[in-house]
């Protein structure tokens, strides 16, 4: 009796989904660095941690040159004329939105910045709340044990 009641609690520890944080602190302007770092990294840690039978639980908060990565028509907002900003395509864009549809991914976005580069709610992706600030949204995630990461 004793050797299965152990072997029964072995097994529901094996079993048991433990739940990672991760918050990453979103404000490269560089193209490459969110498809390699950003994305992919998100994806590979995604899988790691469905390998080891755990959950990992990603927040964004996106700030500093990140803005234009999240916004549905660059023409109508101050990237018009940012041509790091016009290689963004509609393949990155699906890229960016499936973390959130299909990982789970939470992405949230400084409202101060936004309002500073004139963005409005309909100029950015209907994945993404808003945020009070930076500052804020990092202070909480870090709070309720999420890790952070800087993607810079």
């Amino acid at each position: 009796m004793k050797k299965t009641l152990l072997a029964l609690l072995c097994a529901a520890q094996l079993f048991a989904s433990d739940v990672q944080k991760v918050i990453y602190d979103l404000s490269t302007s560089e193209l490459e660095t969110i498809e390699n770092r950003f994305i992919k990294g998100i994806v590979a840690n995604k899988n790691h941690y469905e390998n080891q039978l755990q959950e990992l639980d990603v927040r964004v908060i996106i700030h500093g040159g990140a803005y234009k990565f999240f916004v549905n028509d660059l023409s109508k907002t101050v990237f018009k004329e940012d041509k790091e900003a016009q290689k963004i395509n509609n393949e990155l864009k699906a890229r960016l939105k499936s973390l959130a549809t299909t990982y789970g991914v939470k992405f949230q976005m400084c409202q101060v910045g936004a309002n500073s580069k004139k963005l409005t709610r309909e100029d950015i992706a209907s994945y993404v709340e808003m945020a009070p600030n930076t500052t804020i949204a990092l202070i909480n995630a870090q709070n309720d044990g999420y890790a952070y990461v800087p993607v810079r």
